[in-house]
């Protein structure tokens, strides 16, 4: 089987979303082709466009941008949509990955509709997604192996991806929360990461709280 794993993270760096994508890799057979897509970058060619409709398999992973998809990658759905329809000639089958800031993986849910949608314009078999809640964790917990500790929920998740991915099957679509109290995903957030990065570019705690009223 011919897979196509795409990264719709606008991120030049490592992101949440190319932590998923690792991890999943890792879970499918080493019989089945991959290949990797990165639009963080530059656009597609058209050469790269036709790749991916005589793929077997599309894997979109991708932060969630205000519900919905960042618009970079909405970009290159609506050109891959008019590919499909032109130079597709069996079924593919797409599987999405989507993580996002809040702690609720529920939060997900308008963007999967989104890529459902998508499929459904552009003649191909939606196969099931996961929604990550809590991906700004996923950098500090990547060592941590996937079904244990606060992974314990995504790694039954994706286990059950992989499968599905697999064998070309249709699940229903998981909304996750991480193995990890609220309280203490809010304390490690704010101090581990928004605190951290206002030092980091030179700013004070205040500056974040700070209100311009006009």
């Amino acid at each position: 089987m011919r897979i196509a794993m795409i990264n719709g993270s606008p991120k030049l760096g490592k992101s949440n979303s190319s932590i998923l994508l690792t991890a999943l890799e890792g879970l499918i057979s080493n019989e089945h082709e991959i290949a990797r897509y990165s639009l963080n970058k530059r656009p597609l060619t058209p050469e790269q466009y036709s790749e991916l409709c005589r793929m077997d398999t599309l894997i979109l992973a991708f932060p969630l941008y205000v519900d919905g998809i960042p618009s970079h990658l909405f970009r290159m759905l609506v050109a891959l949509e008019e590919y499909m329809k032109s130079e597709r000639q069996h079924d593919i089958y797409v599987y999405v990955m989507v993580n996002n800031g809040f702690y609720e993986g529920k939060q997900n849910h308008i963007a999967i509709e989104i890529i459902k949608n998508w499929c459904a314009r552009s003649g191909l078999h939606f196969g099931q997604a996961v929604g990550q809640g809590a991906g700004e964790m996923m950098g500090l917990i990547e060592k941590i192996p996937l079904g244990h500790g606060p992974l314990k929920n995504l790694g039954n998740a994706m286990l059950a991806l992989a499968d599905n991915i697999q064998t070309h099957s249709s699940g229903e679509s998981v909304l996750i929360n991480p193995n990890f109290p609220r309280f203490a995903w809010r304390f490690m957030g704010t101090h581990s990461f928004w605190n951290a990065t206002a030092k980091k570019n030179g700013l004070k705690r205040k500056d974040i709280l700070r209100r311009n009223i006009n």
